[in-house]
């Protein structure tokens, strides 16, 4: 069982306390299989990107062994293409449920061996998950699209599905840059992946109409702020534009439009937009309230339904408890989580006029 001795880096005033992160991670734990697998929770699925949100967040609270044996399972079980299925039941390797391959729960996989890299230093690690890194990110630009956006995903046949989403796109667009800072470790330089990333950064802060309309999500309203792609003036429009939309003052983000259901996923990923907008504060406040989704045993409940005063659907997901430990991990200063999620340091691709 993880001690509150490792989680001090962990607490925040209000939020979670050095024990309340320790339970919060055992918690985490008890849902990773003995081979490394983090589904959502005990029999349900596995999907590539929360399983690694969830490793990141072991990392956070110093579970390095058991954040490597996530990253190692993904390496593992990779298809021949570079992709992964989106969802597996149990984490079961040989019980795909979803055979389709969707480009940013593929491309999530660089952020998640940047950041445990950031942890604990160890080249030898990045060495091993190179060619895992590579193999994703090439699937992943193999459906870029002349405009720079991101198609979403690869049906099980091979066909290809050109739409893009603004949340997965904007969620790439950090995974680019991470798999870019991974390769300059490496001192193996992409250019390829440098135009890439600036085509991508260029279409999702300037161009909406290249992206499937999800207004109604909250995700589409914070996450070209959380991906990396806004900051400054244009990510503080962008979040003061919705704001009175999504945010329930008391009970923290609304997942999508109208619906009277508030996310903790959702409401810690935008504390962790807040804090790389330099909203710390907000964030933090954002924070307390969803602390109503807090179970005894450490997990989070994924949402509540306000209108109905009842929490649902009744499931505490591994996703919902590390997104809330790197809000956390953010606002405290860890070293890995605010270079990843900040990008201060993260390379920022080349000017897609450059080239023409």
């Amino acid at each position: 069982m993880t001690t509150p001795g490792r989680t001090e880096r962990l607490v925040l005033p209000g939020v979670l306390t050095a024990e309340q992160a320790a339970r919060t991670v055992t918690g985490i734990l008890a849902t990773q299989r003995e081979d490394g697998a983090i589904p959502w929770f005990r029999g349900h699925h596995l999907d590539p990107w929360d399983h690694t949100e969830a490793a990141m967040a072991l990392d956070a609270a110093g579970e390095h062994e058991r954040a490597e044996a996530a990253y190692a399972w993904l390496a593992r079980h990779q298809n021949p293409d570079g992709s992964w299925y989106a969802a597996y039941a149990d984490g079961d390797a040989a019980a795909p449920t979803d055979r389709g391959r969707e480009t940013n729960f593929c491309a999530y996989l660089a952020v998640g061996v940047w950041h445990h890299y950031l942890s604990t230093g160890d080249d030898t690690f990045v060495d091993r998950m190179w060619p895992a890194v590579y193999a994703a990110v090439e699937f992943v630009l193999d459906l870029q699209q002349p405009g720079g956006e991101i198609g979403w995903k690869r049906e099980d046949d091979g066909t290809p599905v050109t739409d893009a989403l603004l949340t997965g796109s904007s969620s790439v667009y950090q995974a680019l840059r991470c798999a870019l800072a991974i390769a300059e470790q490496r001192e193996e330089p992409q250019p390829d992946w440098e135009l890439a990333l600036g085509r991508l950064g260029h279409a999702i802060q300037h161009h909406p109409e290249r992206f499937l309309d999800k207004a109604r999500y909250s995700m589409d309203w914070y996450y070209p702020v959380l991906g990396g792609a806004l900051r400054g003036t244009a990510a503080k429009e962008r979040i003061e534009s919705a704001w009175e939309d999504f945010v329930v003052p008391g009970l923290g983000v609304r997942c999508v439009l109208p619906n009277p259901w508030v996310t903790g996923g959702e409401s810690a990923e935008l504390a962790l937009a807040l804090w790389a907008m330099g909203e710390s504060d907000r964030a933090v406040q954002i924070l307390k309230w969803v602390q109503h989704l807090r179970a005894d045993n450490g997990m989070y409940w994924t949402g509540y339904v306000f209108d109905d005063d009842a929490v649902w659907p009744e499931e505490q997901t591994s996703w919902t408890a590390g997104s809330m430990l790197l809000a956390v991990a953010a606002l405290g200063g860890d070293e890995a989580t605010t270079a990843v999620f900040g990008g201060e340091r993260l390379p920022t691709g080349l000017d897609p006029d450059c080239c023409r």
